[in-house]
């Protein structure tokens, strides 16, 4: 008993090390999405090149994030866990001197590449240091930490850009370092070297383009089209919002980051106290349907707002029409789909990766032609989801 209680404590103390892993990494996260229009518009470039930066940690997060997994059963995931912390705060040195396009795109890109390597280790390590019984809780708190990592990220970002636009990044850097550490000297290895797999095969691209198009044509293909919708509607708003701001009412990124600090605060809410009563009472076909059309709506009214307050309450009204489709659609896919649960969730997805890479390059190319462009098409492909939803998402799930 006396042994157990020990390794109780000690499991939640790596457990809290792995939580302030996580937060660390969704808060550099964060940071990063109100302070990059305000370092392009410095930089003298333009939309097209700001939907390229924010697609790029999408792209390469998509591709090495599997691979990471991978290497941590080769070779543990401590190693991984400390590399990923590692990453993260070289990128955001790079970020805090960044003077030239590239850099940026350099600063990044090794987010992506790197820091990708957090998550899945750190989910890892949970199902390998506690039981069955204590796994729901464990992979709980790391959910939770992504969340309060999101939330924070944004107001943090633009409350400290205030002065300097490179303060964020050095504070994001000094957080990921002590974090480094308290890892290096707190967690202990928890795949012992007998119980990890020498198969040297890591898996190469989680986009696999040819079964996603296969997947389009099966019972859940309508699904999986709005899962790609709520990602790209998402990051069409999100990838734009800070250079929108900026150019059309002169927002610095002190508001810029309280406003998607809104959106963070309404979506974690709205999904823990309203996504379970709402599909209850109303099934999943309908909180698609009534979601997608005031997701069109909310992309108007965006449009409309044109002072601080109406701008707040048109965001909250944006992310809270969005914030029931992604569970909504997911709960369908698992009752209709004809193929594992497993395979279901993975092309789930792959197809909200995608979202997340094409949204913002199609909003960075439209802004350049009219900065309006990126919420009117908004409008448009919401829409069009809608009508999709009406033909082919059947009451009932049928």
């Amino acid at each position: 008993m006396k042994e157990a209680a020990i390794h109780k404590t000690q499991s939640r103390k790596q457990i809290s090390i792995l939580f302030l892993t996580l937060v660390v990494i969704m808060l550099g996260y964060g940071m990063v999405i109100p302070i990059m229009p305000f370092y392009i518009e410095w930089l003298g470039a333009s939309g097209t090149e700001l939907g390229l930066l924010m697609a790029s940690y999408s792209l390469l997060q998509l591709i090495f994030a599997p691979i990471w997994g991978g290497i941590s059963d080769r070779i543990g995931r401590k190693p991984v866990l400390m590399l990923g912390l590692l990453g993260d705060t070289i990128a955001m040195l790079l970020f805090g001197f960044s003077n030239q396009l590239w850099m940026l795109f350099a600063a990044r890109s090794l987010t992506g590449l790197l820091s990708s390597a957090t998550l899945p280790t750190a989910m890892a390590y949970v199902s390998d240091s506690t039981t069955a019984d204590e796994r729901g809780r464990g992979m709980g708190n790391l959910g939770a930490a992504m969340g309060l990592g999101v939330i924070l990220g944004p107001g943090v970002g633009g409350w400290l850009a205030g002065g300097s636009l490179s303060t964020p990044f050095f504070f994001a850097a000094g957080l990921s370092f002590i974090t480094l550490i308290l890892v290096w000297l707190l967690v202990p290895e928890s795949l012992p070297p007998d119980l990890r797999k020498m198969d040297k095969r890591a898996k190469r691209l989680s986009l696999d383009l040819k079964g996603m198009r296969s997947a389009l044509l099966s019972p859940i293909g309508i699904l999986l089209f709005m899962m790609f919708l709520l990602s790209f509607g998402l990051t069409n708003f999100e990838a734009i919002f800070g250079l929108y701001a900026l150019d059309k009412f002169g927002y610095g990124p002190e508001r810029v980051g309280t406003i998607l600090m809104v959106i963070a605060v309404v979506s974690t809410v709205g999904k823990a106290v309203l996504t379970g009563p709402a599909t209850k009472r109303f099934g999943e076909p309908a909180v698609i349907k009534i979601s997608l059309i005031a997701s069109s709506v909310a992309f108007g009214v965006l449009l409309l707002a044109n002072t601080y307050p109406n701008i707040l309450l048109a965001t909250a009204f944006f992310i809270f029409a969005k914030t029931l489709l992604r569970p909504a659609v997911l709960s369908l896919i698992s009752k209709k789909a004809d193929v594992g649960q497993g395979t279901a969730m993975g092309l789930s997805n792959s197809f909200m990766s995608l979202g997340r890479i094409v949204g913002p390059i199609w909003a960075g190319l439209v802004y350049d032609v009219n900065i309006n462009y990126p919420y009117l098409s908004g409008v448009f492909i919401m829409f069009l989801g809608f009508i999709a939803s009406l033909l082919c998402v059947k009451n009932g799930g049928e």
